[in-house]
């Protein structure tokens, strides 16, 4: 970005929490279901028919914000938000306005090695609209009101952010907190989570806002990344051309890598909100509050630290194995069936993610499991495999159904060479490759990859690299 400028970002998270049932009726919210067919009356609007609250979505959005030290409101008002869209079938949503659930609070990331706390403005309550299908039918939209009615928690932060970076590091931080604490599943590529941002710039240094866009419904961190960006550019751009921001509603194409406008922007008086009629006030007691507070489960924060005190693995080790809540549990389960939990903390931050980011997957789809890793760490413990051998076992389970020992044996990985074998291996290379030996003791000393590449392809990566190291260095110089 251009240094003269900043930027301010404020996010706004559409959570979707793991009921089963919505927020106002009793349709289920499974995801992928026949369109249409998880809409009850209520979701569809129907005259006569009365939103029932699903008492869940309440102790969720209370969870939330104790994990975030927010306030809690002793009460609760649901409003009717007016708009008219084809996907909202009574002509308003049912949110929250001036009594969410939850106020104040914040949520600490770490940006480049430094800590940098960004303000929570408020979590509350509503449903979210269905759907407009656009592509079903030639010349036609169609509407489906599965998602209709799907309880949400929208968290809204203050405009604390100042880059795309920071914002993606935000984001990840609320999805792994979310996850923890099972109120969500935090699936982007399913809308479990989702996410508006609010982006203005301003002269750096200057304490005045600039006119903001929003930029509407981005389903994945690199597209969050990729859209504030390009919105940031566009508004440097249109600025230094003299050109004036609007203040408008943006969608971000991520095949053209561009934002295009929908609409202006809308304020708060144009919903025209009013306390929803149809449902009471909710009051939450002190007792309630305290009640949930000790019922937390252990956060990533806190995980952390113990992973660091009772595993003795690195903060940065902590900290990615805790990037997720699968990813902490699948390394929790390993770390204590083997010997070394430093060893599988290697292994699983290694090996094992560069296989899963290869086939652009995740440690929940793995397949390799929690047991796989386990049986290949402690053959690499016994001394029964090496590294080279675990590496080419991990990469052949990704696609065989054989077990860990089958692919061992099948390999012939099993077989570690003793040292006699590798001396008699190593000088039978030499012999074969006079003139690198000749060149190597020249002074060519790179050569000395050749060999130990030769070693271990002729043991089929069996042998010990360490002890193949130690005794290629005698024999060579010999």
């Amino acid at each position: 970005m251009n240094k003269e400028w900043e930027s301010v970002i404020g996010l706004e998270v559409h959570v979707q929490l793991s009921t089963e049932s919505k927020i106002f009726s009793n349709a289920p919210t499974k995801f992928g279901q026949e369109q249409n067919s998880q809409a009850s009356l209520v979701d569809l609007g129907l005259p006569g028919v009365l939103p029932v609250l699903n008492e869940k979505t309440i102790e969720m959005a209370i969870k939330f914000g104790c994990a975030i030290d927010a306030e809690i409101s002793s009460k609760a008002i649901f409003a009717r938000k007016n708009y008219f869209y084809p996907d909202l079938p009574k002509g308003y949503q049912i949110s929250q306005l001036d009594d969410p659930i939850v106020g104040k609070g914040k949520i600490n990331v770490e940006i480049d090695n430094e800590e940098r706390e960004i303000g929570i403005t408020r979590a509350h309550l509503e449903e979210d609209a269905g759907k407009s299908l656009h592509d079903k039918y030639e010349s036609l939209s169609a509407i489906d009101l599965n998602r209709a009615g799907t309880p949400l928690l929208e968290i809204v932060s203050e405009p604390d952010l100042r880059s795309a970076k920071e914002a993606v590091a935000y984001l990840k931080k609320i999805h792994s907190i979310i996850t923890f604490l099972d109120i969500s599943d935090g699936d982007m590529s399913q809308g479990s989570m989702r996410c508006d941002a609010n982006v203005s710039i301003r002269k750096l240094g200057d304490k005045k806002l600039g006119n903001r866009t929003e930029l509407k419904n981005i389903n994945s961190f690199r597209f969050v990344e990729k859209a504030i960006n390009h919105e940031i550019n566009r508004q440097i751009e249109l600025i230094e051309n003299g050109t004036s921001i609007e203040q408008e509603t943006r969608l971000y194409d991520a095949n053209k890598n561009e934002t295009r406008s929908m609409r202006s922007k809308e304020h708060a008086n144009d919903y025209r909100y009013f306390p929803d009629p149809d449902l009471i006030p909710i009051k939450i007691t002190n007792e309630k509050i305290q009640e949930i507070k000790e019922s937390l489960p252990e956060l990533p924060e806190q995980k952390i630290i113990r992973f660091m005190e009772d595993y003795k693995i690195s903060n940065y080790e902590s900290k990615n194995l805790n990037s997720s809540k699968e990813l902490s549990h699948f390394f929790e389960i390993v770390a204590d069936k083997v010997s070394s939990a430093e060893l599988a903390a290697k292994w699983i931050l290694g090996d094992l993610t560069a296989i899963l980011n290869k086939n652009n997957s995740n440690i929940k789809d793995s397949k390799i499991s929690s047991t796989d890793m386990i049986d290949l760490l402690k053959k690499i413990e016994e001394g029964s495999l090496s590294g080279p051998g675990a590496k080419k076992i991990i990469e052949l389970s990704w696609t065989s159904k054989e077990s860990i020992d089958d692919l061992v044996k099948k390999e012939g990985l099993d077989e570690i060479k003793g040292e006699d074998e590798i001396i008699k291996i190593i000088d039978e290379i030499i012999k074969n490759n006079s003139k690198q030996h000749e060149q190597y003791i020249q002074g060519k000393e790179k050569l000395f990859g050749f060999f130990v590449g030769q070693v271990m392809k002729e043991t089929k990566g069996s042998a010990d690299p360490k002890k193949v190291n130690e005794l290629l260095s005698k024999k060579l110089k010999q």
